[in-house]
Protein backbone atom coordinates (compact mmCIF):
# COMPACT_ATOMS: atom_id res chain seq x y z
CA UNK A 1 0.00 0.00 0.00
CA UNK A 2 1.32 3.39 -0.29
CA UNK A 3 2.02 5.61 2.25
CA UNK A 4 0.67 9.29 0.87
CA UNK A 5 1.92 11.03 4.05
CA UNK A 6 5.27 9.96 4.30
CA UNK A 7 7.77 12.89 4.88
CA UNK A 8 11.73 12.71 4.31
CA UNK A 9 14.08 15.58 6.13
CA UNK A 10 14.08 18.81 4.14
CA UNK A 11 10.67 17.64 2.10
CA UNK A 12 9.06 21.00 3.09
CA UNK A 13 9.16 21.79 -0.97
CA UNK A 14 6.95 18.44 -1.20
CA UNK A 15 3.90 19.30 0.92
CA UNK A 16 1.95 21.08 -1.54
CA UNK A 17 2.23 18.04 -3.41
CA UNK A 18 1.18 15.87 -1.48
CA UNK A 19 -1.91 17.94 -0.07
CA UNK A 20 -3.13 18.11 -3.85
CA UNK A 21 -2.47 14.43 -3.97
CA UNK A 22 -0.36 14.76 -7.01
CA UNK A 23 2.19 12.00 -6.36
CA UNK A 24 2.72 9.26 -4.04
CA UNK A 25 5.94 7.70 -2.31
CA UNK A 26 5.97 4.06 -2.37
CA UNK A 27 8.32 1.94 0.56
CA UNK A 28 11.47 -0.13 -0.73
CA UNK A 29 11.84 2.44 -3.56
CA UNK A 30 15.68 4.04 -4.09
CA UNK A 31 15.82 7.35 -3.20
CA UNK A 32 18.55 9.46 -4.60
CA UNK A 33 19.61 12.72 -2.78
CA UNK A 34 20.63 15.83 -4.76
CA UNK A 35 21.52 19.18 -3.18
CA UNK A 36 19.52 17.60 -0.12
CA UNK A 37 16.34 16.68 -0.89
CA UNK A 38 14.67 13.45 -2.47
CA UNK A 39 13.40 12.41 -5.38
CA UNK A 40 12.04 8.75 -5.85
CA UNK A 41 12.88 6.45 -8.76
CA UNK A 42 10.59 3.27 -8.92
CA UNK A 43 11.42 0.72 -10.38
CA UNK A 44 8.97 -1.32 -13.75
CA UNK A 45 6.29 0.47 -15.50
CA UNK A 46 5.49 3.14 -12.77
CA UNK A 47 8.68 5.14 -13.98
CA UNK A 48 6.97 6.36 -16.52
CA UNK A 49 5.07 8.85 -14.09
CA UNK A 50 8.38 10.06 -12.63
CA UNK A 51 7.38 13.76 -13.72
CA UNK A 52 4.27 12.77 -11.60
CA UNK A 53 6.29 12.93 -8.67
CA UNK A 54 9.07 14.90 -8.72
CA UNK A 55 8.79 18.42 -9.28
CA UNK A 56 10.47 20.38 -12.37
CA UNK A 57 13.68 21.38 -11.08
CA UNK A 58 14.51 18.33 -9.95
CA UNK A 59 14.01 16.65 -12.91
CA UNK A 60 16.00 19.11 -14.76
CA UNK A 61 18.60 18.01 -11.47
CA UNK A 62 18.37 14.36 -12.88
CA UNK A 63 18.88 15.08 -16.40
CA UNK A 64 21.93 17.51 -15.62
CA UNK A 65 23.52 14.90 -12.89
CA UNK A 66 27.34 14.78 -12.63
CA UNK A 67 29.59 12.64 -11.82
CA UNK A 68 32.45 10.18 -12.75
CA UNK A 69 31.56 8.01 -15.55
CA UNK A 70 33.55 4.68 -14.67
CA UNK A 71 31.46 1.44 -15.47
CA UNK A 72 30.20 0.87 -11.83
CA UNK A 73 28.18 3.98 -12.48
CA UNK A 74 27.11 3.05 -16.46
CA UNK A 75 25.82 0.47 -14.90
CA UNK A 76 23.79 1.60 -11.87
CA UNK A 77 22.31 4.45 -14.44
CA UNK A 78 18.84 4.22 -14.32
CA UNK A 79 16.75 3.91 -17.59
CA UNK A 80 15.74 7.49 -18.78
CA UNK A 81 18.58 9.15 -16.48
CA UNK A 82 21.61 10.96 -17.77
CA UNK A 83 24.74 11.27 -15.85
CA UNK A 84 27.25 13.77 -17.36
CA UNK A 85 31.24 13.52 -16.38
CA UNK A 86 32.34 15.91 -14.18
CA UNK A 87 36.05 15.65 -15.77
CA UNK A 88 35.25 16.71 -19.15
CA UNK A 89 32.94 18.58 -20.42
CA UNK A 90 30.67 18.12 -22.81
CA UNK A 91 30.92 14.49 -22.55
CA UNK A 92 27.93 12.07 -21.18
CA UNK A 93 26.09 9.02 -20.71
CA UNK A 94 22.44 7.93 -21.10
CA UNK A 95 20.35 5.28 -20.54
CA UNK A 96 17.47 3.92 -22.25
CA UNK A 97 15.05 0.97 -22.42
CA UNK A 98 17.59 -0.07 -25.37
CA UNK A 99 21.06 -0.01 -23.10
CA UNK A 100 23.11 2.88 -22.61
CA UNK A 101 25.44 4.91 -25.11
CA UNK A 102 27.81 7.52 -24.95
CA UNK A 103 27.39 11.12 -26.56
CA UNK A 104 29.29 14.06 -26.22
CA UNK A 105 28.08 17.58 -26.57
CA UNK A 106 29.63 20.29 -28.29
CA UNK A 107 29.96 24.18 -30.35
CA UNK A 108 31.45 24.28 -33.42
CA UNK A 109 33.70 26.84 -32.99
CA UNK A 110 33.59 29.58 -29.92
CA UNK A 111 31.49 31.88 -28.47
CA UNK A 112 27.60 31.40 -27.65
CA UNK A 113 26.50 32.37 -31.32
CA UNK A 114 28.11 29.23 -32.28
CA UNK A 115 25.81 26.24 -33.30
CA UNK A 116 25.55 23.40 -30.26
CA UNK A 117 25.05 19.89 -31.44
CA UNK A 118 24.98 16.43 -30.46
CA UNK A 119 26.86 13.55 -31.56
CA UNK A 120 26.47 9.94 -30.45
CA UNK A 121 29.56 8.03 -29.54
CA UNK A 122 28.78 4.93 -29.51
CA UNK A 123 26.55 1.58 -27.08
CA UNK A 124 28.14 1.01 -23.55
CA UNK A 125 29.99 -2.39 -24.33
CA UNK A 126 32.86 -4.01 -26.34
CA UNK A 127 34.76 -1.91 -27.88
CA UNK A 128 33.31 1.68 -26.09
CA UNK A 129 33.93 1.63 -22.25
CA UNK A 130 34.38 4.62 -20.11
CA UNK A 131 37.83 5.28 -20.84
CA UNK A 132 37.64 4.74 -25.12
CA UNK A 133 34.76 6.84 -24.88
CA UNK A 134 36.44 9.84 -23.15
CA UNK A 135 38.83 9.31 -25.11
CA UNK A 136 36.64 9.60 -28.39
CA UNK A 137 34.90 12.55 -26.62
CA UNK A 138 38.36 14.41 -25.73
CA UNK A 139 39.20 13.78 -29.85
CA UNK A 140 35.66 15.41 -30.69
CA UNK A 141 35.41 18.29 -29.00
CA UNK A 142 39.35 19.21 -29.43
CA UNK A 143 38.28 19.42 -33.33
CA UNK A 144 35.02 21.41 -32.55
CA UNK A 145 37.05 23.90 -30.66
CA UNK A 146 39.79 24.26 -33.89
CA UNK A 147 36.08 25.02 -36.02
CA UNK A 148 35.29 21.31 -37.52
CA UNK A 149 32.12 19.39 -36.92
CA UNK A 150 33.29 16.22 -36.39
CA UNK A 151 29.75 14.65 -36.88
CA UNK A 152 30.77 15.34 -40.56
CA UNK A 153 32.76 11.32 -39.75
CA UNK A 154 30.47 10.57 -37.15
CA UNK A 155 26.04 10.85 -37.63
CA UNK A 156 24.31 10.76 -34.49
CA UNK A 157 23.46 6.77 -33.56
CA UNK A 158 25.19 6.00 -36.81
CA UNK A 159 27.15 3.18 -35.59
CA UNK A 160 23.71 1.44 -34.19
CA UNK A 161 21.85 2.74 -37.28
CA UNK A 162 19.47 -0.45 -38.57
CA UNK A 163 18.56 -0.96 -42.08
CA UNK A 164 15.04 -0.08 -41.40
CA UNK A 165 15.47 3.18 -39.88
CA UNK A 166 18.10 3.97 -42.58
CA UNK A 167 15.26 3.25 -45.16
CA UNK A 168 13.02 5.37 -43.05
CA UNK A 169 15.71 8.15 -43.54
CA UNK A 170 16.03 7.76 -47.17
CA UNK A 171 11.94 7.79 -47.66
CA UNK A 172 11.82 10.93 -45.41
CA UNK A 173 14.58 12.62 -47.59
CA UNK A 174 13.31 11.75 -50.32
CA UNK A 175 10.48 13.66 -50.22
CA UNK A 176 11.92 17.00 -50.38
CA UNK A 177 15.60 16.50 -51.55
CA UNK A 178 15.74 17.55 -55.67
CA UNK A 179 16.80 14.83 -58.26
CA UNK A 180 20.71 15.85 -59.35
CA UNK A 181 20.03 17.14 -62.88
CA UNK A 182 16.23 17.38 -62.67
CA UNK A 183 15.79 19.80 -59.85
CA UNK A 184 12.57 17.85 -58.97
CA UNK A 185 11.96 15.47 -55.95
CA UNK A 186 10.88 12.07 -56.63
CA UNK A 187 7.59 11.43 -58.39
CA UNK A 188 4.83 10.00 -55.79
CA UNK A 189 4.11 7.32 -57.81
CA UNK A 190 8.31 6.18 -57.92
CA UNK A 191 8.01 6.67 -53.74
CA UNK A 192 5.26 4.46 -53.25
CA UNK A 193 6.70 1.80 -55.24
CA UNK A 194 9.99 2.34 -53.28
CA UNK A 195 8.37 2.17 -49.87
CA UNK A 196 6.29 -0.76 -51.18
CA UNK A 197 9.56 -2.81 -52.03
CA UNK A 198 11.05 -1.48 -48.36
CA UNK A 199 8.02 -2.44 -46.19
CA UNK A 200 7.76 -5.97 -48.28
CA UNK A 201 10.95 -7.01 -49.17
CA UNK A 202 14.06 -4.79 -47.45
CA UNK A 203 12.60 -4.52 -43.59
CA UNK A 204 11.41 -8.21 -43.65
CA UNK A 205 14.77 -9.54 -44.67
CA UNK A 206 17.12 -7.36 -43.67
CA UNK A 207 15.50 -4.47 -41.25
CA UNK A 208 17.04 -6.19 -38.22
CA UNK A 209 20.40 -5.52 -39.35
CA UNK A 210 23.05 -2.84 -38.75
CA UNK A 211 23.33 -0.92 -41.61
CA UNK A 212 27.17 -0.53 -40.96
CA UNK A 213 27.58 -4.47 -40.55
CA UNK A 214 25.77 -5.20 -43.62
CA UNK A 215 28.81 -7.10 -46.16
CA UNK A 216 28.40 -8.12 -49.57
CA UNK A 217 27.17 -11.52 -48.97
CA UNK A 218 24.34 -10.49 -47.21
CA UNK A 219 23.40 -8.06 -50.26
CA UNK A 220 23.56 -11.16 -52.18
CA UNK A 221 21.96 -13.42 -50.42
CA UNK A 222 19.09 -10.83 -49.74
CA UNK A 223 18.47 -10.56 -53.86
CA UNK A 224 18.41 -14.91 -53.72
CA UNK A 225 15.72 -14.79 -51.10
CA UNK A 226 13.18 -12.28 -52.88
CA UNK A 227 13.92 -14.27 -55.72
CA UNK A 228 13.02 -17.35 -54.10
CA UNK A 229 9.65 -16.04 -52.31
CA UNK A 230 10.82 -15.80 -49.07
CA UNK A 231 9.51 -12.37 -48.20
CA UNK A 232 6.04 -13.78 -50.20
CA UNK A 233 2.95 -12.57 -48.09
CA UNK A 234 -0.76 -11.97 -48.55
CA UNK A 235 -1.55 -8.86 -46.70
CA UNK A 236 -4.55 -6.34 -46.52
CA UNK A 237 -3.94 -3.36 -47.79
CA UNK A 238 -7.79 -1.59 -48.13
CA UNK A 239 -10.83 -2.79 -45.83
CA UNK A 240 -11.65 -4.82 -48.91
CA UNK A 241 -8.03 -5.15 -50.74
CA UNK A 242 -5.57 -7.74 -50.55
CA UNK A 243 -2.39 -7.71 -51.84
CA UNK A 244 -0.22 -10.25 -52.89
CA UNK A 245 3.49 -10.10 -52.09
CA UNK A 246 5.46 -12.56 -54.84
CA UNK A 247 8.80 -13.10 -55.19
CA UNK A 248 10.52 -13.60 -58.50
CA UNK A 249 14.06 -12.27 -59.83
CA UNK A 250 12.43 -8.90 -61.28
CA UNK A 251 10.96 -7.70 -57.75
CA UNK A 252 14.32 -8.84 -56.82
CA UNK A 253 16.62 -6.77 -59.21
CA UNK A 254 14.48 -3.95 -58.53
CA UNK A 255 14.28 -4.16 -54.63
CA UNK A 256 18.33 -4.53 -54.31
CA UNK A 257 18.96 -2.27 -56.31
CA UNK A 258 16.79 0.27 -54.12
CA UNK A 259 19.29 -1.13 -51.65
CA UNK A 260 22.47 -0.04 -53.34
CA UNK A 261 20.68 3.13 -53.87
CA UNK A 262 19.88 3.67 -49.95
CA UNK A 263 23.36 2.83 -48.96
CA UNK A 264 24.94 5.26 -51.51
CA UNK A 265 22.81 8.07 -50.43
CA UNK A 266 23.61 7.18 -46.80
CA UNK A 267 27.65 7.57 -47.66
CA UNK A 268 26.54 10.74 -48.68
CA UNK A 269 24.96 11.35 -45.36
CA UNK A 270 27.98 9.99 -43.81
CA UNK A 271 26.08 7.37 -41.87
CA UNK A 272 27.94 4.64 -44.23
CA UNK A 273 31.39 4.78 -45.39
CA UNK A 274 30.99 1.76 -47.90
CA UNK A 275 28.77 0.01 -49.92
CA UNK A 276 28.09 -3.46 -49.27
CA UNK A 277 26.08 -3.73 -52.45
CA UNK A 278 28.17 -2.60 -54.77
CA UNK A 279 29.71 -5.42 -57.27
CA UNK A 280 26.12 -7.20 -56.52
CA UNK A 281 24.96 -8.61 -60.34
CA UNK A 282 21.55 -7.77 -60.54
CA UNK A 283 19.34 -10.65 -62.10
CA UNK A 284 18.58 -10.19 -65.61
CA UNK A 285 14.94 -9.56 -65.81
CA UNK A 286 13.07 -10.63 -68.97
CA UNK A 287 12.51 -7.83 -71.40
CA UNK A 288 8.88 -6.91 -72.74
CA UNK A 289 8.44 -7.85 -75.97
CA UNK A 290 4.59 -8.03 -76.37
CA UNK A 291 2.79 -5.77 -78.84
CA UNK A 292 0.17 -6.21 -81.04
CA UNK A 293 0.52 -8.11 -84.42
CA UNK A 294 -1.12 -6.76 -87.55
CA UNK A 295 -3.89 -9.39 -87.07
CA UNK A 296 -4.51 -8.59 -83.51
CA UNK A 297 -4.55 -5.36 -84.41
CA UNK A 298 -7.34 -5.93 -86.49
CA UNK A 299 -8.87 -8.07 -83.96
CA UNK A 300 -8.88 -5.50 -81.26
CA UNK A 301 -10.74 -2.89 -83.54
CA UNK A 302 -13.39 -5.13 -84.17
CA UNK A 303 -13.63 -5.44 -80.69
CA UNK A 304 -13.96 -1.63 -80.48
CA UNK A 305 -16.70 -1.16 -82.79
CA UNK A 306 -18.52 -4.04 -81.30
CA UNK A 307 -18.66 -2.59 -77.90
CA UNK A 308 -19.44 0.21 -78.96
CA UNK A 309 -22.75 -0.68 -81.32
CA UNK A 310 -23.56 -2.69 -78.17
CA UNK A 311 -23.60 0.17 -75.51
CA UNK A 312 -25.31 2.30 -77.95
CA UNK A 313 -28.20 -0.53 -78.48
CA UNK A 314 -28.18 -1.04 -74.73
CA UNK A 315 -28.81 2.62 -74.13
CA UNK A 316 -31.97 2.76 -76.95
CA UNK A 317 -33.32 -0.38 -74.93
CA UNK A 318 -33.14 1.94 -71.51
CA UNK A 319 -35.00 4.63 -72.99
CA UNK A 320 -37.58 2.84 -74.48
CA UNK A 321 -38.00 0.42 -71.09
CA UNK A 322 -38.28 3.74 -69.31
CA UNK A 323 -40.36 4.89 -71.55
CA UNK A 324 -42.86 2.48 -71.52
CA UNK A 325 -41.98 1.61 -67.34
CA UNK A 326 -40.55 -2.00 -68.09
CA UNK A 327 -37.54 -3.12 -66.44
CA UNK A 328 -34.08 -2.29 -67.11
CA UNK A 329 -31.78 -4.69 -69.61
CA UNK A 330 -29.12 -6.12 -68.33
CA UNK A 331 -25.98 -4.23 -69.72
CA UNK A 332 -24.09 -4.82 -72.54
CA UNK A 333 -21.04 -3.34 -74.53
CA UNK A 334 -18.60 -0.82 -73.21
CA UNK A 335 -18.48 3.01 -72.06
CA UNK A 336 -17.82 4.81 -75.07
CA UNK A 337 -15.26 7.31 -73.00
CA UNK A 338 -13.80 4.15 -72.05
CA UNK A 339 -13.14 3.04 -75.58
CA UNK A 340 -12.06 6.51 -76.55
CA UNK A 341 -9.51 6.35 -74.07
CA UNK A 342 -8.09 3.26 -75.51
CA UNK A 343 -8.12 4.61 -79.14
CA UNK A 344 -5.83 7.63 -77.96
CA UNK A 345 -3.69 5.73 -76.31
CA UNK A 346 -3.54 3.24 -79.42
CA UNK A 347 -2.51 5.96 -81.23
CA UNK A 348 -0.46 7.97 -79.24
CA UNK A 349 1.87 5.58 -76.94
CA UNK A 350 1.18 7.34 -74.36
CA UNK A 351 1.01 6.12 -70.69
CA UNK A 352 -2.39 5.64 -68.85
CA UNK A 353 -2.50 8.37 -66.68
CA UNK A 354 -1.40 11.14 -69.36
CA UNK A 355 -4.63 10.15 -70.89
CA UNK A 356 -7.01 9.30 -67.85
CA UNK A 357 -5.76 12.95 -66.34
CA UNK A 358 -5.73 15.10 -69.66
CA UNK A 359 -7.55 18.51 -68.61
CA UNK A 360 -9.14 20.99 -71.61
CA UNK A 361 -6.63 23.35 -70.63
CA UNK A 362 -3.87 20.80 -71.90
CA UNK A 363 -5.33 20.62 -75.02
CA UNK A 364 -4.06 22.92 -78.05
CA UNK A 365 -6.09 21.25 -80.93
CA UNK A 366 -4.97 23.58 -83.96
CA UNK A 367 -1.09 22.84 -83.06
CA UNK A 368 -2.37 19.45 -82.35
CA UNK A 369 -0.35 18.90 -79.24
CA UNK A 370 -0.84 17.74 -75.41
CA UNK A 371 1.10 20.13 -73.19
CA UNK A 372 1.36 18.26 -69.76
CA UNK A 373 2.73 20.62 -67.24
CA UNK A 374 4.06 17.15 -65.49
CA UNK A 375 4.44 14.04 -66.17
CA UNK A 376 6.63 10.68 -65.14
CA UNK A 377 9.74 12.49 -66.82
CA UNK A 378 8.56 16.25 -66.41
CA UNK A 379 7.46 18.50 -68.67
CA UNK A 380 5.71 17.26 -71.74
CA UNK A 381 4.63 17.83 -75.36
CA UNK A 382 2.35 15.01 -77.13
CA UNK A 383 2.04 14.99 -80.55
CA UNK A 384 -1.03 13.81 -82.06
CA UNK A 385 -2.60 13.36 -85.27
CA UNK A 386 -6.20 14.49 -86.88
CA UNK A 387 -7.63 11.45 -85.78
CA UNK A 388 -7.01 11.31 -82.42
CA UNK A 389 -7.36 15.45 -82.05
CA UNK A 390 -11.29 14.50 -83.79
CA UNK A 391 -11.95 12.17 -81.03
CA UNK A 392 -10.80 14.28 -77.82
CA UNK A 393 -12.99 17.24 -79.76
CA UNK A 394 -15.69 14.93 -79.79
CA UNK A 395 -15.71 14.30 -75.76
CA UNK A 396 -18.64 15.57 -74.10
CA UNK A 397 -17.67 18.49 -72.31
CA UNK A 398 -19.33 19.20 -68.37
CA UNK A 399 -19.19 22.38 -65.74
CA UNK A 400 -16.96 22.05 -62.97
CA UNK A 401 -15.17 18.86 -64.15
CA UNK A 402 -11.78 19.90 -66.39
CA UNK A 403 -11.00 16.54 -67.62
CA UNK A 404 -11.31 15.23 -71.60
CA UNK A 405 -12.47 11.99 -70.09
CA UNK A 406 -15.13 11.97 -67.70
CA UNK A 407 -15.83 9.81 -64.98
CA UNK A 408 -18.75 8.86 -63.06
CA UNK A 409 -18.37 11.16 -60.41
CA UNK A 410 -18.45 15.06 -60.80
CA UNK A 411 -15.70 16.63 -61.53
CA UNK A 412 -13.50 13.46 -61.52
CA UNK A 413 -11.81 11.59 -64.40
CA UNK A 414 -12.67 8.12 -65.41
CA UNK A 415 -11.51 5.31 -63.83
CA UNK A 416 -11.75 1.65 -64.11
CA UNK A 417 -10.03 1.52 -67.44
CA UNK A 418 -8.67 -1.62 -66.59
CA UNK A 419 -11.55 -3.75 -65.96
CA UNK A 420 -12.73 -2.05 -69.47
CA UNK A 421 -9.22 -3.29 -71.16
CA UNK A 422 -9.95 -6.92 -69.54
CA UNK A 423 -13.30 -7.52 -70.77
CA UNK A 424 -12.18 -6.27 -74.35
CA UNK A 425 -8.88 -8.16 -75.00
CA UNK A 426 -10.98 -11.12 -73.82
CA UNK A 427 -13.78 -10.60 -76.94
CA UNK A 428 -10.59 -9.29 -78.89
CA UNK A 429 -9.24 -13.24 -78.49
CA UNK A 430 -5.88 -11.20 -77.21
CA UNK A 431 -5.75 -11.65 -73.61
CA UNK A 432 -2.03 -11.83 -73.31
CA UNK A 433 -1.54 -8.53 -74.03
CA UNK A 434 -2.00 -5.98 -71.30
CA UNK A 435 -3.04 -2.49 -71.65
CA UNK A 436 0.56 -0.54 -71.50
CA UNK A 437 1.68 -3.03 -74.04
CA UNK A 438 -0.62 -0.37 -76.75
CA UNK A 439 2.86 2.10 -76.00
CA UNK A 440 5.04 -1.19 -76.86
CA UNK A 441 2.83 -1.70 -80.17
CA UNK A 442 3.11 1.83 -81.07
CA UNK A 443 6.85 2.26 -80.87
CA UNK A 444 6.99 -1.25 -82.89
CA UNK A 445 4.96 0.44 -85.78
CA UNK A 446 7.35 3.64 -85.77
CA UNK A 447 10.32 1.72 -85.74
CA UNK A 448 9.21 -0.91 -88.55
CA UNK A 449 8.29 2.44 -90.57
CA UNK A 450 11.75 3.09 -90.85
CA UNK A 451 11.81 6.16 -87.45
CA UNK A 452 14.86 6.13 -85.83
CA UNK A 453 15.12 5.11 -81.95
CA UNK A 454 15.76 8.95 -81.33
CA UNK A 455 12.26 9.99 -82.94
CA UNK A 456 10.69 7.14 -81.27
CA UNK A 457 12.32 8.43 -77.95
CA UNK A 458 10.77 11.86 -78.35
CA UNK A 459 7.70 10.55 -79.33
CA UNK A 460 7.19 8.86 -76.17
CA UNK A 461 8.87 11.04 -73.92
CA UNK A 462 11.83 9.21 -72.85
CA UNK A 463 14.60 10.88 -70.90
CA UNK A 464 17.19 7.83 -72.22
CA UNK A 465 17.12 6.16 -75.24
CA UNK A 466 18.10 3.07 -73.63
CA UNK A 467 14.53 2.65 -72.65
CA UNK A 468 13.08 3.29 -75.80
CA UNK A 469 15.58 0.26 -76.96
CA UNK A 470 13.18 -1.94 -74.72
CA UNK A 471 10.42 -0.56 -75.99
CA UNK A 472 10.99 -0.66 -79.63
CA UNK A 473 11.16 -3.99 -80.91
CA UNK A 474 11.02 -4.74 -84.71
CA UNK A 475 8.14 -6.97 -86.01
CA UNK A 476 9.52 -10.49 -88.22
CA UNK A 477 7.61 -9.68 -90.70
CA UNK A 478 9.82 -6.22 -91.97
CA UNK A 479 12.74 -8.11 -90.69
CA UNK A 480 12.36 -11.00 -92.74
CA UNK A 481 11.46 -8.62 -95.95
CA UNK A 482 14.66 -6.65 -95.06
CA UNK A 483 16.39 -10.49 -94.88
CA UNK A 484 15.17 -11.50 -98.26
CA UNK A 485 15.98 -8.22 -100.26
CA UNK A 486 19.40 -8.13 -98.99
CA UNK A 487 20.31 -11.50 -99.34
CA UNK A 488 18.79 -11.17 -102.97
CA UNK A 489 21.06 -8.54 -104.21
CA UNK A 490 24.05 -9.91 -102.42
CA UNK A 491 22.94 -12.93 -104.79
CA UNK A 492 22.75 -11.06 -107.57
CA UNK A 493 25.95 -9.53 -106.64
CA UNK A 494 27.41 -13.31 -106.56
CA UNK A 495 25.94 -14.29 -110.13
CA UNK A 496 24.38 -17.47 -108.79
CA UNK A 497 27.08 -19.09 -109.33
CA UNK A 498 27.96 -19.40 -105.48
CA UNK A 499 24.98 -21.50 -105.17
CA UNK A 500 25.10 -24.62 -107.86
CA UNK A 501 22.36 -26.38 -106.69
CA UNK A 502 19.85 -23.72 -105.87
CA UNK A 503 17.44 -21.75 -108.24
CA UNK A 504 16.01 -18.64 -107.50
CA UNK A 505 13.09 -17.16 -109.53
CA UNK A 506 14.08 -13.70 -109.96
CA UNK A 507 10.39 -12.84 -110.07
CA UNK A 508 8.89 -14.27 -107.52
CA UNK A 509 12.02 -14.49 -105.05
CA UNK A 510 11.14 -17.98 -104.57
CA UNK A 511 13.63 -21.10 -104.27
CA UNK A 512 14.34 -24.50 -104.93
CA UNK A 513 16.38 -26.82 -104.90
CA UNK A 514 17.75 -28.75 -108.36
CA UNK A 515 20.03 -31.75 -109.58
CA UNK A 516 23.16 -29.65 -110.89
CA UNK A 517 23.57 -32.31 -113.54
CA UNK A 518 20.39 -31.91 -115.50
CA UNK A 519 21.42 -28.45 -115.75
CA UNK A 520 25.11 -29.43 -117.05
CA UNK A 521 25.06 -29.27 -120.95
CA UNK A 522 26.15 -32.64 -122.83
CA UNK A 523 30.03 -32.79 -123.51
CA UNK A 524 30.81 -33.19 -127.03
Amino acid sequence: MPLKNTMFPGDAWRRQAIENNQYTIFPDTPVFRFSGRMVVEPDGPLRRRRHHWASRDMQDKIEKRQGKITKKSVDALAIDATLWDDTLKGFGVRRTSAGAAYFVKYRVGSGRSAQQRMATIGRHGSPWTPDTARARASDMLHRARMGEDPSRDTKIGADELTVAALCDLYVKDCETRLIPGKGRPKKPRTLETDRSNIERHIKPLLGARIATRVEQVDVKRFQDDVAAGKSKKREKTRPRGVANVRGGKGIAARSTALLAAIFAWAISQKYMKSNPAKGVTLFKSNEITTYLKLNETDQLGKALHQAERDWLDWEAECTAAQKDQRPLPPRRGENPVALCAILVLAMTGARKMEILALRWDWVDLERGVLLLPDSKTGKKTIPISREVAAIIDAQPRFNGNPFVFVGHQAGKHFVGLAHVWERLRAKAGIPHVRLHDLRHSFATNATGAGDTLVKVARMLGHADIRTTKKYAHLPDDPLRASVEANSTRISRALGRAALPNVEVTASSGSAKVIDIATRRPNSA
